[in-house]
């Protein structure tokens, strides 16, 4: 073959490996497509809690969490939360800092949702909360049944300093397929970092007791065996001071909100919660039971070696609302099991008396008891109690016996 030859044919390959290039790169990265690994560049639409720009994350604002979560199924086509008010499903955007509401907040069009399919934007208002860190969309109506949603957070969100977002933030999910109403998850606010909290009365925690998370008291009492680093981890202990006050009125605000919670809910009609219960809504729970709010006038628990499940339906942020107006007991070796993309941080038990949770039992969930005291039996070294929840009372005591571990929940 001559030079010339040589070099068109050379040339030639050059061209073609550069326009496979460019073709493989089209195909990787369609318009709208969201980033769900590593390091997302400037400009580039990534998920909640994907990183921002390269190096600079730890600086920049962007949506830490989302609510529906990224690939969510069988979301509700409305929410029923505070003040037992149904409205549109609530979609919540949680910031990594403190954000200008003023860059966020309706009229504006920085938080948006919009049908997959037809592309038509839904109508809808926007809410920050108190410490601006969560923005709330509130949809003007119900949405479809059985269509696929995105959410978007635009560059237009901007922090308390004036940076904004170095990317966009988009998350989908899809709505279940008829029509539904799910719960709101209470608001605990700042209380939200504690796993144990008592009012009026003493915190006891026995030795090779663990409390993973903060522990309170309002007004100032005992704290026994309330050791940083030994029987409290990863938490510190507030006692009487500003930031307890806060937290008791922020979760007794929670206990009334979910309290007078109503819509939709499912009566108990056998306390032992592991036995079958009345239909409702066309299913019949117990021992498992799927997202929404359980109500009894009478004491409620799970007897000793019974198991109940805890069904999300593949819906990571399905909540479960379960409200007596007496007391909870679970007995020995009892077992709360969470499935399908449940989590202990959607569990709420709301006690009007006394929760006593039984000898290495297994618990999932907040517990906050209105009247009395609660009270965690100890397992053994090869067989602990296990809480993944908090333990809140509004006017008593809190106890965790020997080997049992609280472990609040994020």
């Amino acid at each position: 073959m001559s030079d010339c030859k040589r070099g068109a044919a050379t040339s030639w390959s050059w061209f073609m490996a550069i326009m496979l290039a460019a073709l493989v790169a089209g195909c990787g990265s369609s318009g709208g497509s969201v980033v769900s690994a590593g390091p997302a560049g400037a400009g580039t639409t990534a998920v909640p809690g994907a990183a921002g720009t390269a190096g600079a994350a730890a600086t920049d604002p962007t949506v830490g969490a989302s609510s529906p979560s990224n690939g969510a199924s069988n979301v509700p086509t409305s929410t029923n939360g505070a003040g037992n008010v149904a409205t549109g499903t609530l979609l919540t955007a949680t910031f990594t800092q403190p954000m200008n509401p003023a860059t966020i907040i309706s009229p504006l069009l920085t938080f948006t949702l919009k049908e997959m399919a037809s592309g038509t934007d839904v109508p809808g208002t926007v809410a920050m909360n108190g410490a601006n860190t969560i923005a709330t969309f509130t949809p003007a109506a119900a949405l479809t049944p059985n269509i696929s949603y995105t959410a978007t957070v635009s560059t237009a969100a901007q922090n308390a300093a004036g940076t904004a977002m170095p990317n966009p933030v988009s998350w989908s999910f899809t709505t279940n397929s008829v029509a539904s109403t799910g719960q709101a998850s209470p608001d605990l606010g700042t209380a939200g970092s504690y796993g144990v909290f008592a009012s009026n009365a003493a915190v006891t925690l026995a030795a090779n007791a663990v409390v993973n998370g903060d522990v309170g008291l309002n007004p100032a009492a005992a704290c026994n065996n309330c050791v940083i680093g030994t029987t409290i981890i990863g938490g510190v202990i507030h006692n009487g001071d500003a930031q307890a006050i806060q937290a008791q009125t922020d979760f007794n605000a929670a206990y009334t909100d979910a309290a007078g919670r109503s819509t939709n809910a499912c009566a108990i009609v056998d306390g032992e919660l592991s036995h079958a219960q009345a239909a409702c809504g066309g299913v019949t729970n117990g021992p498992t039971y799927v997202p929404g709010l359980y109500r009894s006038a009478s004491p409620i628990g799970i007897g000793a070696g019974f198991t109940i499940t805890l069904d999300a339906q593949n819906n990571p942020d399905a909540v479960f609302i379960f409200q007596t107006d007496a007391a909870l007991t679970t007995g020995t070796n009892s077992t709360v099991v969470l499935a399908n993309g449940a989590q202990a941080k959607n569990v709420w038990w709301i006690v009007g008396s006394a929760a006593t949770l039984g000898v290495s039992s297994v618990f999932k969930g907040t517990v906050i008891a209105n009247g009395a005291a609660v009270q965690v039996l100890g397992g053994t070294a090869s067989v602990p109690t296990l809480v993944e929840g908090r333990l809140l009372s509004h006017a008593a005591a809190v106890g965790v016996d020997a080997f049992a571990t609280i472990t609040a929940p994020h």
